[in-house]
């Protein structure tokens, strides 16, 4: 079975690393190309867009693709959207791989927001520190906002000035833990947190440091994308595609 996967994230690598060496699936791995030095991956793998739905739907049918599973991160909503409207034109079934959400704890300080536009004019007026969780593309949004002190965090070093006035810069690749995020928060006198409610375990570290030192969280809600089947884990994903291989299905 040929399979693509659309991935770039930690749920498609664990999916990944469980089909590998599966001589019932032919499965290659999408990065969208966001990071610069990606971990090779133990199956066929790419790099860089598609060319929108037109150019996916050529893709899917040039490679004889008869599945494809989207683990893409919960606010790649563009490729996400492509791909349900390629599938649907290839008649090509699809499958989400779509972790849950973060839900709201009692004691979190969260200001929900619909956009990163809504979370940097959140902030406020009055000069703040803050920690930028959101990765590196969101950055000029913040620059129109020059008064805050920011606390960024990338997987890659940047290799040109980042468009901020005040800012520090972290490098590092997760999964992040709790007492790591916290005393980071701390060191830099950090007041307040944008993150993007991306859920799963590898980013969650920095919500739970901020809910631990009463700090509040500016949090982004999940954009909107085209109805699509989904499901939340990986051993759904092996049943979808009719290979479950779990243990005890296994006869171990």
């Amino acid at each position: 079975m040929r399979v693509l996967i659309l991935g770039g994230t930690a749920d498609a690598n664990r999916l990944v690393a469980e089909i590998a060496g599966n001589s019932r699936i032919d499965a290659v791995l999408s990065y969208a190309g966001r990071t610069e030095n990606p971990t090779p991956p133990p199956i066929s793998w790419r790099v860089g867009g598609f060319g929108g739905v037109d150019g996916l739907v050529d893709y899917l049918r040039a490679e004889n693709i008869a599945r494809v599973i989207d683990a893409t991160h919960p606010f790649a909503a563009r490729m996400s959207a492509n791909a349900v409207a390629a599938c649907a034109l290839a008649d090509v079934p699809l499958l989400a791989l779509e972790r849950a959400p973060w839900q709201r704890a009692s004691r979190d300080l969260w200001l929900e927001v619909d956009s990163i536009v809504a979370a940097a004019e959140a902030l406020g007026a009055a000069p703040r520190r803050v920690f930028l969780g959101i990765g590196r593309q969101y950055l000029d949004v913040f620059a129109a906002h020059p008064q805050h002190h920011y606390l960024v965090r990338l997987v890659d070093r940047p290799r040109a000035s980042l468009p901020l006035r005040e800012a520090d810069v972290i490098v590092a690749r997760g999964p992040f833990a709790l007492a790591g995020d916290r005393a980071m928060l701390m060191e830099h006198r950090i007041d307040i947190v944008v993150a993007r409610n991306a859920g799963g375990d590898a980013s969650y570290a920095k919500i739970e440091a901020a809910r631990a030192l009463g700090l509040p969280v500016v949090m982004v809600r999940r954009p909107f994308i085209p109805a699509r089947e989904k499901v939340a884990d990986v051993a759904a994903v092996l049943r979808w595609l009719g290979h479950d291989l779990t243990p005890t299905e296994r006869g171990v």
